[in-house]
Formats: structure tokens, sequence, C-alpha cells
């Protein structure tokens, strides 16, 4: 299994994580929303290290 479907992997149950637990896709608009961008911002991340690891 590569870094990189792991990383989608773990992004993937932190996404149905929030969005059963935390309610972060609720109608009411909070600073839990930041919890979203911040999460898919930490993806990118391991996503673009995954890719610049397996290009070696």
């Amino acid at each position: 299994m590569s870094k990189s479907t792991i990383a989608i992997t773990i992004y993937i149950i932190g996404l149905i994580f929030g969005a059963l637990f935390l309610d972060l896709w609720s109608a009411e608009t909070s600073p839990k929303a930041f919890i979203g961008i911040f999460w898919t911002a930490i993806f990118l991340i391991a996503l673009f290290y995954c890719d610049k690891d397996e290009k070696k």
C-alpha cells in the first residue's frame, strides 16, 4: 500500500468522523468549519510530501 493511499484513507475516515460526530456540515456556520479547512490543508500537504518521496 503506497503512502498516498494511506493518506487518502485517513483523510476520508477523518471526513466521516467530522460529519457524523462533530456535525461539521450542519446548517449553522460556526468556527467548526475551520476544522474541515484545516483537515484538508493537512491532507494536501501530506499528498505533496508523499508524491515528493515517491518520485525519488
